[in-house]
């Protein structure tokens, strides 16, 4: 476990207490409970965003985001070519950026499955925010533009091995880009239409091959219902059993190499909800079972 209190990346604070909200609500019980051996390594060090300037508007924060992100890279490349399961705790959704180059430096460019109510396909050209966490999948694609393209390892994924569940906000930037790439993409309409089962089937298919598998599960694919302590809500996200049928289904396939959980923001939640959800579903993606 490797924690990534970084939210200069999101456009609400709180969510830089997520790491600690995740391990509050006892995850290294129950991993361990179901038979796993859990090293927690802490939080890698992050700025503050009280005592930092903003910098260029349409990328706020992104030399600090960097720092970070190659603090965690390191720690997440050991962690892999020690032959364990890197398991990131956000933080904000920029952390990926850390978590997939480390896992390029161990393993060589992979896959992704992109558990997400958003596309995080922005870039500083085309967000409207200006917002890191948007532009995540983007520059792991090597399509954030000049930005990220010195020092962050990326590439990082392959374009044909990209897949995304649980979408329903895309930016216009975001729509064309997609028209453009070899994403299987299953929005939370087409989850409806077709199943969990089958969108998560034909998502790990799609990602599956040689480097790593990576599993990005953002809590905002869930509904905020049941999933409130998100800084980003959208109506209508996956209910309570299916976010635990999709991430047993992974579990099940068996090819996913490492799992970040981010977006946890404890002062949006209630009673850390969120984050005894979070628990619950990495617990499902690292192999809990009802019988």
């Amino acid at each position: 476990m490797i924690g990534a209190a970084l939210d200069l990346g999101a456009g609400r604070r709180g969510v830089d207490m997520g790491p600690s909200a995740i391990r509050y609500a006892g995850l290294d019980a129950r991993l361990e409970a179901i038979g796993h051996r859990c090293v927690d390594l802490g939080n890698v060090a992050t700025a503050v965003a009280e005592a930092t300037s903003p910098g260029d508007e349409h990328a706020r924060f992104l030399p600090e985001i960097q720092e970070t992100c190659a603090r965690l890279g390191a720690a997440v490349a050991d962690a892999a070519l020690n032959g364990s399961i890197p398991l990131v705790l956000g933080g904000d959704h920029s952390v990926a950026l850390g978590t997939l180059a480390g896992l390029r430096r161990a393993n060589g460019p992979g896959g992704v499955l992109w558990l997400d109510a958003h596309g995080d396909l922005n870039s500083p050209a085309t967000s409207p925010s200006g917002n890191v966490h948007g532009m995540v999948l983007a520059a792991a694609l090597g399509l954030g533009g000049d930005a990220f393209a010195d020092g962050w390892g990326m590439p990082a994924i392959e374009g044909s091995r990209v897949a995304l569940l649980g979408v329903r906000s895309l930016d216009q930037g975001e729509r064309d880009l997609l028209g453009r790439l070899d994403a299987k993409v299953f929005t939370i309409s087409d989850v409806d239409r077709v199943g969990v089962e089958r969108a998560v089937r034909e998502s790990l298919d799609h990602v599956a091959g040689p480097g790593f598998v990576h599993v990005s599960l953002d809590m905002d694919v869930v509904d905020p219902e049941i999933a409130p302590g998100v800084g980003t809500p959208v109506r209508g996200g996956l209910n309570y059993r299916e976010a635990h049928l999709a991430l047993e289904l992974i579990a099940e396939a068996g090819v996913a190499s490492s799992l970040d959980v981010v977006e946890v923001n404890p002062i949006l939640d209630r009673e850390n909800q969120t984050a005894l959800l979070a628990v619950e579903l990495a617990a499902s993606a690292l192999g809990a079972r009802i019988l």
